[in-house]
């Protein structure tokens, strides 16, 4: 690490991710996370100083060494925590994949976008090194959405319609929760939006799960979702069919 250098905060690395985008990916989870979803899986994420700091020259380095896994659709994904929250480290890491021809992907709940400025010209200055976005959208219902996340949703449906006026390819992930959002009613007002949208290049339903309680507990925190099961089978290819994922 050279002194002066810009240093991000990271929570953990994956070199072999298969499911956090396009190929396989070398996943980098930021930390620091302004939502409290009642599901999250990674509450350890939560607090951006509990992160190791890296420049985004190392994190480049360290994904470079596994390209040869990577085909023609691998590449980098940043998660979290979210990553919006540091988003000028995030930009200078994507600018530098990109100068290495690195696909790059964004995960993000897109709590942290407004169109203030000058947040969101640096937004836009990041879009320009941004391949693919994977936009978790909690709960199509404000009201619902604050119930789970702590959050409004507001600005995250704004965020959708600048992607898509952007013309950056977009997947949409949807985490299905029983007692929360899995209501047909709150799936085709979803699809109804997702449908105003001109970039959406997948949907994804995933279904709630448990594994994640013991951190939780490690850290001395109430589960919301106590007593919740994952939806069925039935239940996950119901909001499958609704939001219109592929086969």
């Amino acid at each position: 690490m050279t002194k002066g250098e810009m240093t991000g905060y990271v929570h953990s690395l994956e070199s072999f991710g298969s499911v956090d985008g396009p190929g396989v990916r070398f996943v980098i989870f930021f930390s620091g996370c302004g939502m409290r979803c009642q599901f999250c899986h990674n509450p350890d994420t939560w607090d951006i100083r509990t992160g190791t700091r890296y420049t985004a020259g190392e994190l480049v380095e360290k994904a470079w060494k596994y390209r040869a896994y990577w085909g023609s659709k691998g590449g980098i994904t940043v998660s979290g925590g979210e990553p919006l929250l540091q988003m000028e480290f995030l930009t200078e890491l994507f600018r530098k994949a990109k100068e290495k021809g690195i696909h790059t992907t964004l995960d993000t709940s897109g709590n942290p976008y407004t169109t203030r400025e000058p947040w969101h010209s640096e937004f836009e200055t990041l879009m320009k090194y941004t391949d693919l976005v994977m936009l978790d959208i909690k709960h199509i219902d404000e009201e619902q959405h604050r119930i789970l996340t702590g959050q409004t949703n507001r600005n995250i449906l704004e965020m959708a319609v600048c992607l898509s006026d952007m013309g950056i390819p977009v997947w949409i992930r949807h985490v299905l929760v029983p007692e929360r959002n899995d209501r047909d009613e709150y799936l085709y007002r979803l699809a109804d939006f997702i449908h105003t949208l001109k970039n959406v290049e997948k949907v994804e339903v995933l279904p709630y799960h448990t594994l994640g309680v013991f951190k939780w507990e490690n850290l001395h925190l109430d589960y919301p979702l106590k007593g919740i099961d994952p939806p069925t089978a039935q239940r996950v290819e119901n909001a499958r069919r609704i939001l219109g994922c592929e086969e």
